[in-house]
């Protein structure tokens, strides 16, 4: 069993700066994440703040270091936004994304790198989008990436490396049918 490190365990026992310690190394982080996940009628920010209420609720039950934590934050950030994702479907009210199936338009067509960097993720599969995220834009490991996202480190390594493969073919794809 992993021993708590020394800011998990202030956490723990309820000290603020402790717990200011955590939210500065992973809240920015958990909100960009969320922003490429389905949250429902909720907005990322939203399901962050739940995620740390849940957080503190349960700390008690978490054993491991600060690097540990960003995981079990982020799987637990994940398990909120599905949660209001389903109720959203449930009511009916998801909106249609006016994208899809249009080709992904590349930095020269005047979009912005950001969003042309979101409209080429959202071409991925949701698991796939979710690896790439916390891997190449929040810079997680293996590990924490399997924790945050509840799958293997092995499959976190699988859809790594078949999202960037089609992220490749996607690129591709769109620098032949500009040249024509």
């Amino acid at each position: 069993m992993t021993t708590d490190d020394d800011v998990v365990a202030a956490a723990k026992r309820g000290d603020p700066d402790a717990w200011r310690e955590l939210y500065r190394a992973h809240a920015s982080r958990l909100v960009v994440w969320l922003r490429g996940r389905p949250c429902g009628d909720e907005g990322p920010e939203d399901i962050a703040s739940g995620a740390w209420l849940v957080a503190a609720e349960k700390v008690a039950g978490f054993h491991g270091t600060s690097d540990e934590f960003a995981g079990w934050l982020f799987g637990i950030a994940r398990n909120l936004s599905a949660n209001a994702h389903r109720h959203a479907a449930r009511r009916e009210r998801i909106a249609l994304d006016d994208t899809a199936g249009q080709p992904v338009p590349g930095p020269e067509s005047g979009s912005t790198d950001v969003g042309w960097a979101r409209q080429l993720l959202a071409t991925l599969p949701e698991r796939e989008r979710d690896v790439v995220t916390c891997r190449e834009v929040l810079d997680m490991d293996v590990a924490t990436t399997a924790t945050a996202l509840g799958i293997s480190a092995v499959a976190v390594r699988v859809a790594h490396h078949r999202a960037l493969k089609r992220l490749r073919q996607q690129v591709s794809r769109e620098k032949v049918s500009e040249s024509m």
